[in-house]
């Protein structure tokens, strides 16, 4: 899934907000839910579907799924460390190792044998191999403690955290903090750490990405949205355990199956003052600044340098993603029904908190502290999106420089009292990104960086004081120039000079990037400090004594907000109605070039076009089912109750736009790619038999 779906249109009539209601208050009815591996709705299962996962199921799915560290799901498909996941979570690789006469994303790539594959520049694979709840150390050391004194304490703690599990296996373990229930629950994630992670396969992106903008988070579906990639340590191939296998038949209608993933995000435990910040935010800046980037790189796309369009195009769609993503949870924000159930929902627990003495005692008006951090959060997030977050400054340069400035000045601290993407557990993968050689395109960098200042001063004036330090007397245009043109920050070697010589060699240097954000750090540490102090800590908080209140009304019977740690979704494959139409699950290779026109998005490739007479025009293709999933589920692994690969997910229609916010069973699906397609193109298209009897496992 590309990150989510449109949403339901408003829901006005009684009948619609009960059933919003019901998808809300009762979830064991539905097949909702993105569930830690350590709280699997067993019961549910065993009542709807008949089937209760054991302790070596769970141990499976945990030991072959796997996660991108940009982002994406995946998994294990053989033994020797091969590793599949979406195209569209692997376009920066391929974008990576393209050129202007070699455009790997138009032509496809296909390693025959294991000394053609590829290195990923800065790519990591993690594999899940712990978990150990934490949450009784956490509390200890915020105890009683509130605001800047909360979030030091909490961040100390995580960092202490995750240096012990790490160990001094830094170039192979990794450890993350998880937080669940909004701070109810604290969870110390141990990973295993490939961080040699080489391309295998990756069709043209015109069938990976068929329909492009048009098609997307919609259905009926035609991409054959794979990639797969190898693990390597010690410069061989990576042995693995743990793998899934790949049924080709797939799964039937109606037949029970599971996603095995790290969706990135939900705010459904979100309180209502929260919803409407994010809402007004969306409205006011999310979609405005979406749409007029989207504006400027469709003009980029139509320069007539090759490689400025190569690069605009890939990164239009993300942008276009983005921008249907956003306009989907705006809808959802903007439906009176969903806030309503909210309030009613907030309301039911505040009332079970009064009616408790000691309840309301230990846990008092978090809600009401929450709706003040509101207040706060938006008189400073437009200054701390340009300034702090970076959006003033496109491209790569901007951030590269502060990684280094800030890093220069973190490491030198105690490991706890580091700004937490400094900590020991985050660095060896910033060295890998620092250290990774990745063509630079000084046209597209300036163009980039040109845009965003400009949109920086229409959006804070050009009196603003930001503007006038940023700017001066030059036009944005005139400083982006002068700033790409003068900087040695695309060389690998120079960053790693700046890197290893420590904040020495940063306040020495004269490049201008190093020059401009050791300027405006007094400015963007200070806007951090206020916006972590008044803001994220109080959120933080507060989250902690709601889901103290929640655990007492309900214990853990549902599951947590996703947070990029590994959860299971379930449900069944089937279709939906639309405006009183069945849409069927399943779509075929024969609907994809019935679907062809020639022209793009629906132009298929001459691998394709060549190869139809060879193909099975009945062979399903994409499938739909009603997994509850988001964005960062893109790569999953969609598995029968055996454990087989049936599916590879990688969108959701439009009502899923929502999920963000809630699930509903009766519209919401998930889409994937059929492995009946991925065995057939790869036999027939592509002629990849040695990639595919490693997947079939000699069948």
């Amino acid at each position: 899934m590309l990150f989510s779906a449109r949403a339901h249109q408003a829901l006005s009539s009684l009948a619609a907000v009960a059933c919003l209601a019901t998808a809300f208050a009762f979830p064991a009815r539905a097949a909702e839910g993105m569930w830690t591996l350590d709280n699997l709705p067993r019961a549910q299962m065993q009542q709807r579907y008949g089937f209760t996962p054991d302790a070596a199921w769970v141990d499976t799915m945990m030991r072959a799924s796997a996660r991108l560290g940009g982002g994406c799901s995946a998994s294990f498909v053989s033994p020797q460390g091969l590793v599949m996941t979406n195209h569209h979570c692997i376009t920066r690789c391929v974008e990576q190792l393209s050129t202007a006469t070699n455009n790997r994303m138009a032509s496809g790539f296909l390693a025959r044998q294991r000394d053609e594959e590829l290195r990923c520049p800065g790519v990591e694979v993690n594999r899940l191999e712990a978990i150990t709840d934490v949450t009784d150390s956490v509390r200890a050391a915020t105890a009683g403690l509130q605001g800047a004194a909360f979030q030091a304490a909490q961040d100390s703690a995580f960092a202490k955290l995750t240096a012990d599990c790490r160990g001094a296996a830094a170039d192979t373990v990794r450890c993350d903090m998880v937080t669940l229930y909004r701070g109810g629950q604290y969870q110390l994630y141990k990973y295993h750490r490939f961080s040699d992670v080489r391309l295998v396969w990756a069709p043209e992106e015109s069938v990976a990405a068929f329909g492009g903008d048009p098609d997307n988070f919609s259905f009926p579906r035609f991409c054959l949205d794979i990639g797969m990639l190898r693990v390597y340590e010690g410069g061989k191939p990576a042995e693995v355990r743990d793998f899934f296998r790949f049924k080709p038949a797939g799964a039937q209608a109606g037949e029970l199956v599971f996603s095995v993933g790290t969706p990135g995000m939900t705010q459904r435990l979100l309180t209502v003052a929260q919803l409407e910040t994010l809402r007004d935010a969306l409205a006011l800046q999310g979609l405005p600044g979406l749409a007029e980037v989207r504006g400027f790189m469709l003009q980029m796309a139509r320069s007539s340098d090759p490689d400025l369009k190569r690069l605009a195009m890939g990164a239009l769609q993300g942008i276009e993603n983005g921008l249907k993503v956003s306009q989907g949870r705006l809808e959802a924000l903007m439906d009176p029904a969903l806030l309503e159930r909210k309030r009613l929902s907030e309301r039911a627990l505040q009332d079970f908190v009064v009616a408790s003495p000691a309840l309301k005692a230990q846990v008092g008006d978090p809600w009401g502290d929450i709706a003040r951090a509101q207040r706060s959060k938006r008189s400073l997030e437009l200054e701390y999106g340009m300034l702090e977050e970076g959006r003033a400054f496109g491209g790569t340069h901007f951030q590269t420089a502060r990684t280094l400035v800030r890093g220069a000045v973190e490491r030198s601290k105690p490991n706890g009292q580091r700004l937490r993407e400094f900590n020991d557990s985050s660095l060896p993968q910033t060295e890998a990104r620092l250290r990774a050689r990745v063509p630079v395109s000084a046209a597209f960098e300036t163009a980039r960086l040109s845009w965003s200042l400009n949109r920086m001063r229409s959006v804070l004036g050009a009196d603003a004081p930001m503007v006038r330090q940023v700017l001066g007397k030059q036009s944005p245009e005139q400083l982006a120039d002068a700033l790409v043109r003068a900087s040695r920050l695309a060389d690998p070697a120079e960053r790693q000079r700046l890197w290893a010589g420590g904040l020495p060699a940063v306040q020495q240097s004269d490049d201008p990037f190093i020059q401009l954000v050791l300027a405006l750090e007094p400015s963007a540490r200070a806007l951090r400090t206020r916006f972590e102090t008044e803001v994220l800590a109080v959120e933080r908080e507060a989250a902690q004594r709601i889901a103290v209140a929640s655990f007492a009304q309900s214990g853990k019977s549902n599951y947590p907000d996703a947070t990029f740690s590994l959860r299971v979704s379930y449900g069944d494959v089937q279709g939906w109605d639309e405006k009183g139409k069945p849409v069927p699950p399943f779509t075929t290779i024969g609907g994809l070039f019935d679907r062809a026109t020639g022209a793009e998005p629906f132009a298929l490739p001459a691998s394709w076009l060549d190869a139809r007479p060879r193909l099975n025009l009945a062979q399903r293709m994409n499938f739909t089912a009603t997994l509850d999933t988001i964005g960062g589920n893109s790569g999953s692994p969609v598995l029968n109750r055996q454990g087989e690969i049936v599916g590879l997910l990688f969108d959701g229609n439009q009502a899923s736009l929502g999920d963000a916010f809630y699930y509903n069973e009766a519209q919401n699906r998930s889409v994937m790619v059929h492995p009946g397609v991925i065995v057939d193109a790869l036999r027939n298209v592509y002629r990849g038999d040695a990639l595919l009897a490693e997947m079939l496992g000699g069948r």
